[in-house]
């Protein structure tokens, strides 16, 4: 079995493949058959105070442009709604909608299920003490909003620095 770093980050990389791949799955079967793992990100991150498209393309270190075309998809499918802001008519703020709110729901449900199917295959031992090392690896919070963008990272590219993260 290799051991090297690059082994390393591509296990990391699959089992987050895995799980997203899964929950994705599973989420259409339960009816959301529109829904993916970026759309996950975008909702978060509204939630998270991103309002409107320059906003939540910095959060996910993505385009505006490319921020928009999320935003179209997600209004289309009812999971964001686009609101007067009360403090000035002229601006739209974004916000998830309950059926959004849903989606997310039912996500960290699957998720759930998901970690409970890796304890059966490697027991509740071996799984509590991969998550305690990643946690000491990583943080608390490991998660970034910024993902999809530094998963679509070109090197000749970007507008966004370091410093934005």
């Amino acid at each position: 079995m290799p051991r090297s770093g690059a082994h390393l980050a591509l296990l990391l990389l699959g089992g987050f493949r895995s799980l997203a791949d899964a929950a994705t799955a599973e989420l259409a079967r339960r009816g959301y058959k529109d829904v993916r793992p970026v759309h996950d990100f975008a909702m978060r991150a509204i939630t998270a105070g991103a309002d409107n498209a320059s906003e939540l393309g910095r959060r996910m270190s993505v385009s505006k442009q490319a921020a928009a075309k999320t935003i179209t998809a997600l209004q289309e499918r009812g999971y964001v709604a686009r609101d007067t802001d009360p403090l000035d008519a002229r601006r739209k703020r974004l916000q998830v909608t309950p059926l959004g709110f849903e989606v997310l729901r039912q996500g960290e449900s699957i998720f759930d299920e998901l970690r409970s199917q890796w304890e059966r295959q490697i027991g509740p031992v071996e799984l509590a003490s991969l998550e305690t090392h990643l946690t000491t690896l990583l943080g608390d919070l490991p998660v970034r909003l910024d993902t999809p963008g530094w998963i679509a990272h070109d090197l000749g590219g970007p507008a966004w620095s370091r410093s934005d993260r």
